[in-house]
């Protein structure tokens, strides 16, 4: 269902997990994500996004506890509920740099609804 170059489908972006590779961003509100959320993703609300992924490398792992994705990355997947803020995330991820970072567009909903582990 992906529909351009900066949109993941739900089976393309369960391949890339499954690979063990990727950097899946959730950018919900705290509290959205306490009520679930996609297994090995990492919590960045959407208004933070532009200062998070801005920070060095070091601090990046250290805050988040994995690797920050290099600005070339294909693997760098933002998601939110049903799609729009992960598409505006995806965008300030772009205006960074990360000219290859992607939304998965049917978000947690979808992931729920697929039955996604």
């Amino acid at each position: 269902m992906a529909s351009s170059d900066k949109e993941i489908s739900y089976s393309n972006l369960k391949d890339l997990l499954a690979k063990g590779s990727g950097l899946l961003v959730d950018v919900r509100t705290k509290d959205e994500v306490d009520r679930g959320h996609i297994p090995g993703s990492i919590h960045i609300p959407v208004e933070s996004v532009e200062s998070d992924m801005s920070l060095e490398a070091a601090e990046f792992q250290s805050k988040f506890g994995v690797v920050k994705p290099s600005l070339d990355s294909s693997e760098l997947v933002f998601h939110c509920q049903m799609g729009r803020r992960g598409a505006l995330a995806t965008e300030k991820a772009r205006n960074l740099g990360f000219k290859n970072s992607r939304n998965y567009a049917g978000g947690y909903k979808e992931w729920s609804e697929k039955g996604g582990k």
